[in-house]
């Protein structure tokens, strides 16, 4: 007979990694699948964590194999393996990864987000080439370089942050006449010699044959178009929730974020969403691992209710 787990979290991002340890604790059969190598989400690609408490200026990297640890430790079984598909199956759910099945009463859907595309000319074509959304992955490349972020919200400005540590210049995009990004990070922004903001300015096309040259902007001013010479170009322009699993299963918001409050319950009374893939005011690492504790105790209220 297969095995039947009490929620299969899918994730293990803080909010996945948080669930995954308060239901090894509450003694429910929990097994996390997570598709890439390394736990941790978007948290992965953070160069420095400064506002998680008690783990100043740790690396997002090493905090999110800190909570893997964690979690391990605890007798969480992590498994490798990106979901194909969910099917119902009588009163449970039928998760498919490419070589494996397995059999849950509930959802936990911790899949987190992933940055939003400009769409435009040459992006794609020169993605890894010069076109990165990862400034901490890549920006050791553009050592003493030239180089831009597109976007005007907090990472944004954390990106050029870091950029200006190590390139010559920084350009920071933005579409509109003020930034987004919280008011301590514009500051610091602004403090800093090499790098200048390109306000009410689009980028149209990113040039550059087998690596990035250049990017076309545009102004909202009306100015004709200019190309400015660029080693490398960091997008930055916001996050899209990775709901393609679930759209069918449950309610989504017109942002495609699910419909989900702290309590993680959904329109489909056994998937919970935690983490960034859910509704919330507020994306960060510690409202994320909250949201992992906060759907176990649904979790359990509804797995009592159906004995």
């Amino acid at each position: 007979m297969d095995k039947i787990y009490d929620t299969l979290i899918i994730g293990t991002g803080p909010a996945g990694l948080c669930a995954s340890i308060y239901g090894e604790r509450a003694m429910l059969n929990v097994l996390a699948l997570e598709e890439n190598y390394v736990s941790g989400g978007q948290m992965a690609t953070t160069y420095e964590v400064d506002n998680y408490p008690g783990m100043p200026g740790i690396s997002g990297m090493d905090l999110g194999m800190a909570m893997r640890e964690h979690a391990e430790k605890m007798g969480v079984q992590i498994h490798r393996g990106k979901v194909r598909s969910i099917e119902r199956k009588g009163d449970l759910w039928s998760i498919h990864t490419k070589k494996e099945s397995f059999l849950t009463r509930t959802i936990t859907a911790a899949m987190g987000a992933r940055h939003r595309l400009l769409g435009v000319p040459g992006e794609e074509r020169l993605t890894g080439m010069g076109v990165s959304y990862c400034a901490t992955c890549d920006g050791a490349f553009f050592r003493d370089r030239t180089v831009a972020v597109v976007g005007g919200g907090d990472v944004a400005a954390e990106d050029a942050i870091f950029l200006a540590r190590a390139c010559r210049k920084v350009y920071l995009i933005h579409r509109r006449d003020s930034l987004r990004a919280a008011a301590a990070l514009q500051e610091r922004v602004k403090a800093l010699p090499n790098v200048e903001i390109l306000w009410n300015t689009k980028v149209k096309e990113i040039r550059g044959e087998e690596k990035v040259s250049g990017a076309v902007l545009e102004s909202s001013a009306g100015e004709e178009l200019r190309e400015l010479p660029l080693d490398g170009i960091f997008v930055a322009v916001g996050i899209v929730p990775n709901t393609e699993l679930v759209k069918d299963l449950v309610e989504l918001d017109e942002a495609g974020y699910i419909r989900a409050g702290e309590d993680g319950v959904t329109s489909e009374p056994s998937v919970f969403a935690a983490g960034d893939i859910r509704t919330k005011p507020l994306r960060q690492i510690v409202t994320a691992a909250a949201d992992g504790a906060n759907v176990i105790t649904s979790l359990q209220e509804y797995l009592l209710k159906r004995q």
